[in-house]
């Protein structure tokens, strides 16, 4: 059990107001963690407005140093930072693993992205009027930027704001997730044993009326939230003239083939449905299987989520662990009683033992039951089968969501049609739309967002293009 301050601008300061945060999954108390309030914001924001210009000029090799610096900080740490994960999240001992090995890639892609930020040199004279003229524009750091992750990837999500701040010479100031805030301080102590100046980030574990400030206040130059839509879009009307990025999760879907290997489609569906509960903005929620192959899909879907290890998350042998909070346990089960009311027929799962939602697979669902049309963010999965392959695409873009999309299939046509078709931010072939990795653009359309994450593309979003104009 640790006692663990804020992080105002690289000093650690223990506040009178705290919370407990405890493991989803025993309830033991793992550590108590300062709030921080309107005062420690004001002084984070000052803090940041006065390294704002160092940050700017920071040459690209020291930015590089910081940014590794961080990274092998973090594989220093590695199996700590995954201990605490397990803890904190519920987030089995291997994906926890997983998770502090794919913040190290972020620091690594963000140190290599620093050394070639946007600049182009354009001709002017394509019309009369720019004879003799030639243009070179440079991309400026957009100002402090206020970040807002989630509990689900507490120290990757982060990642992916502070990184892209750094190499982008943008100060940042993050508030975490009330459940989830420890590990993303440990990552701000690793942060400030490299040459990071001071202020240029701050890590706030906030109170909800201090929160907000981060999406008024005019002083920010870049708001950047992952989290529900319903939050996400309301923050955006209240963010005024900054920029904004938003990351607001989905229903994803799948589609296998009759051209498909089926066998591998199981087994990545598999993960696809269940890794971290569920609890994955590209979990795999909707499957659409062809006829031809739907029985034996899912007969083989429901035997391999019946060998899932069920249990402790600091066990290196579970699967499978509890959600984040009962409220959501609670919710889930809701959705899916709701669900078999209405006619949906259970395969597996469908209940919480031990304090764990098991993995669950519904059929015969309808698409206006939650489970098919809102995010359920839990270990549920539906399966259905489709006759044509345009009545599949369809029921995936029958959705308020379009985040990612996974589709089996051995033919180039299909391909070629799902890409252009799917009402969706990626298209993945041959795997479930919970792939990801660091450097690719990911985002989605309609509610799954606006803009895009992925190191590189959230660098460009965190500034702003200026153009000279020389003439002779």
């Amino acid at each position: 059990m640790r006692t663990q301050g804020v992080c105002i601008g690289g000093e650690f300061r223990n506040l009178t107001d705290t919370i407990e945060v405890k493991s989803p999954f025993d309830g033991q108390l793992v550590g108590i963690c300062s709030i921080a309030g309107a005062s420690e914001l004001e002084e984070a924001i000052k803090m940041a407005q006065a390294c704002q210009k160092e940050m700017a000029n920071m040459p690209s090799y020291q930015r590089y140093e910081i940014l590794n610096g961080i990274a092998t900080g973090l594989e220093r740490e590695r199996n700590d930072l995954a201990k605490l994960l397990a803890l904190e999240a519920g987030k089995p001992l291997r994906y926890s693993l997983g998770e502090v090995d794919r913040a190290i890639q972020t620091y690594r892609i963000a140190a290599e992205e620093c050394k070639r930020l946007p600049a182009e040199y354009i001709k002017l004279d394509w019309t009369p009027a720019g004879k003799g003229k030639e243009g070179l524009v440079k991309y400026f750091p957009v100002g402090i930027v206020a970040g807002i992750s989630p509990f689900n990837f507490p120290l990757n999500l982060t990642s992916h704001k502070i990184a892209p701040a750094i190499a982008a010479g943008c100060p940042i100031i993050l508030k975490p997730a009330r459940s989830t805030p420890l590990s993303a301080l440990a990552l701000a102590r690793i942060a400030y044993q490299t040459s990071l100046p001071k202020g240029a980030l701050s890590i706030l574990p906030m109170d909800r009326t201090s929160g907000n400030q981060l999406v008024t206040d005019p002083r920010f130059g870049l708001l950047t939230f992952t989290g529900s839509p319903q939050v996400g879009w309301k923050m955006k009307e209240k963010a005024g003239k900054k920029k904004v990025v938003l990351e607001l999760g989905g229903n994803a879907g799948v589609i296998v083939t009759e051209s498909a290997n089926t066998e591998t489609a199981i087994t990545k569906c598999l993960s696809g449905a269940f890794a971290y509960s569920g609890q994955v903005c590209i979990h795999t929620q909707r499957i659409y299987v062809h006829e031809s192959i739907f029985d034996s899909f899912i007969e083989g879907l429901a035997t391999k989520a019946s060998k899932l290890i069920v249990g402790d998350p600091l066990d290196p042998e579970t699967d499978i662990s509890s959600m984040i909070d009962k409220e959501n346990t609670k919710r889930v089960q809701e959705w899916v009683d709701e669900a078999i009311a209405g006619g949906a027929r259970l395969i597996a799962g469908g209940r919480v033992e031990d304090g764990v939602f098991l993995p669950t697979i519904l059929t015969n669902t309808l698409p206006a039951m939650k489970v098919c049309a809102q995010e359920v963010f839990g270990p549920v999965v539906i399966v259905e089968p489709y006759h044509e392959l345009p009545a599949a695409i369809a029921a995936i873009n029958n959705s308020p969501f379009g985040l990612q999309a996974g589709v089996f299939t051995n033919r180039i046509d299909e391909e070629n049609q799902v890409f252009n078709e799917l009402q969706v931010g990626g298209v993945v072939i041959n795997d479930v739309p919970t792939f990801r990795v660091d450097h690719m653009p990911y985002g989605g359309v309609k509610d799954s967002g606006l803009g895009r994450e992925g190191v590189k593309y959230a660098i460009h979003d965190m500034m702003e293009p200026r153009i000279l104009v020389r003439g002779q």
